[in-house]
């Protein structure tokens, strides 16, 4: 006869005094020698969206702080990579609540897929604007893996298509105007 049973569950690094086996060992970030296009940096950064770079192996946007985190360029296999997820977390950056407004608390994994799946079609125009090589068959596959949390709206890819070009929109004009207002 099954039954329901319940268990509190804790991630390892929430708990103190645990050997060190039970603890995640992130591998050091490998220098491969990538190096930065100062014209796509200097772009990014005039997009008001503060991007720091951090030991972390793994990109992400913080709304709390409002602030991109990136680990080294020099980590990425290439400079398209590197550009590629800059503009995936720029994307996240756009919908912050003082710019476009369209992040919400994803409490439900249909929200953060709505919300991953704005990026990553974001991420695509922008990069195909600012002539950033796209290695789509990444790019095709995220997207691919995101809808399938959406199958239930067959629509939301357009309503996800518009939102990642405003997102793109707004990204491009902010560049701008910070370089117009430096100019």
């Amino acid at each position: 006869i099954p039954y329901a049973k319940s268990y509190r569950v804790f991630n390892a690094e929430q708990i103190d005094g645990l050997p060190e086996s039970y603890q995640t060992q992130h591998e050091a970030p490998r220098d491969l020698g990538t190096e930065a296009d100062p014209e796509l940096d200097a772009w990014f950064a005039r997009t008001g969206i503060r991007i720091e770079t951090i030991s972390e192996p793994r990109a992400y946007y913080a709304p709390g702080p409002d602030k991109i985190h990136m680990p080294p360029i020099a980590t990425f296999l290439t400079a398209h990579g590197f550009y590629q997820t800059l503009s995936h977390e720029s994307l996240h950056g756009s919908g912050h609540a003082k710019r476009l407004d369209r992040l919400k608390a994803a409490n439900t994994k249909a929200e953060y897929a709505r919300e991953e799946l704005v990026a990553e079609i974001g991420a695509a125009m922008l990069c195909a604007t600012l002539g950033i090589h796209l290695e789509i068959e990444q790019n095709a596959a995220y997207v691919e893996g995101w809808l399938k949390a959406l199958q239930e709206d067959k629509r939301e890819i357009f309503r996800a298509a518009s939102a990642a070009q405003k997102g793109c929109d707004w990204l491009i004009e902010a560049a701008s105007e910070e370089a117009a207002e430096a100019a």
